[in-house]
């Protein structure tokens, strides 16, 4: 193997469930790291798997256990079917980061599914996973895990803010690389549209037609999890618990969209040092959401700035790839000053077929 050269395979599941995303990239390293995105796709769940995961978190340690199997075949599949597509048989490794079932790093416990051994034999090929379990045991958050990515491959922004199921952010304060959730965004915002038979509300349109429902953003400006100190990170568990249970006062789907909208851009341009001077890359689904993204930048001077397609649709299969090499080099790929964790470290397992 060129230790300065990688080819490889990033795959990535998010909480928003779009789907599992896939990307072959070729990382370089001369004194800097560098990347090209190969091949990239989204395969969506069907609806019975869409179903599956959203219902799993009340899943007892059996039916869990039956997931994680049927869902470790399921992405061998689907991983399989993007190798042979796009001729790809010579890839370094497999970096998988499976997909968030429970996260309660509070109680030093995290489970993402889709990290068996038996991946690899799946596809005949070196598989590199479950990155987040290690860094709770060394009482860490286990996320976010994304932003050694931000410092080594996007190190030109003064921000990188992910806008997918939670919105988080990573930067640099006092020299040291920060990062934590900030809100959650598509988690609400996809369940409110499938309430009116959308899978999404495509460019915000459906919020901007709303009203802003004074009392219920009130309320959800006063969630404690807002008054937190980094390190900080959010899981499904908690809509559930905080968010979900406000807005079923209400009613008006258009109403309650705009209302959310405006404040997830409120809580996000929050994080900001709000200067010209400064840029913020921003990816993940909501970089699509118009709407969103213009009340954000209603709320700031920091320049937001939308990269290609590919980047903003595949930035944490890519970075995940990263982890990948980084894991297979040995090297931290998780960093304490963001997660809480007792040291940086080198996290994953490597499995061979």
């Amino acid at each position: 193997m060129n230790k300065n050269n990688y080819n490889v395979v990033g795959v990535m599941s998010g909480t928003s469930l779009d789907g599992i995303d896939v990307a072959h990239v070729n990382f370089t390293f001369s004194e800097i790291w560098s990347y090209k995105i190969i091949a990239a796709e989204t395969i969506p769940y069907s609806p019975e798997w869409e179903k599956k995961l959203s219902e799993a978190v009340g899943y007892n340690e059996e039916q869990l256990r039956q997931l994680d199997t049927d869902y470790t075949k399921l992405l061998g599949n689907v991983i399989s079917e993007f190798l042979s597509k796009n001729d790809i048989f010579d890839t370094h490794a497999v970096c998988s980061h499976g997909h968030t079932i429970k996260h309660e790093p509070e109680n030093a416990y995290t489970l993402q599914i889709g990290n068996q051994p038996e991946l690899p034999k799946i596809l005949n090929c070196k598989v590199v996973c479950d990155f987040r379990v290690q860094d709770v045991q060394l009482g860490g958050q286990g996320a976010p895990l994304v932003p050694i990515g931000d410092e080594l491959l996007f190190g030109e922004y003064d921000y990188c803010l992910n806008i997918g199921g939670f919105a988080n952010i990573s930067t640099i304060n006092g020299g040291k690389r920060l990062a934590y959730d900030i809100c959650a965004v598509n988690t609400v915002l996809n369940v409110l549209s499938q309430q009116i038979n959308l899978p999404f509300d495509k460019d915000g349109e459906v919020a901007a037609s709303g009203e802003v429902l004074p009392k219920l953003l009130e309320e959800l400006e006063k969630m404690p999890f807002y008054g937190l100190r980094p390190p900080k990170s959010l899981g499904i568990e908690w809509v559930q618990k905080h968010i979900f249970p406000l807005l079923k006062k209400y009613d008006a789907i258009p109403d309650l969209l705009r209302t959310y909208t405006e404040h997830a851009a409120e809580m996000i341009a929050n994080e900001f040092r709000d200067s010209s001077e400064e840029k913020v890359l921003v990816t993940g689904g909501g970089a699509f959401n118009k709407f969103l993204i213009q009340e954000i930048k209603k709320r700031t001077r920091t320049q937001v700035v939308i990269p290609a397609p590919e980047v903003v649709n595949f930035k944490e299969a890519l970075i995940f790839a990263f982890l990948g090499v980084l894991k297979l080099r040995g090297e931290n790929n998780v960093l304490g000053s963001v997660t809480g964790a007792s040291k940086d470290h080198s996290s994953g397992n490597i499995f061979n077929p």
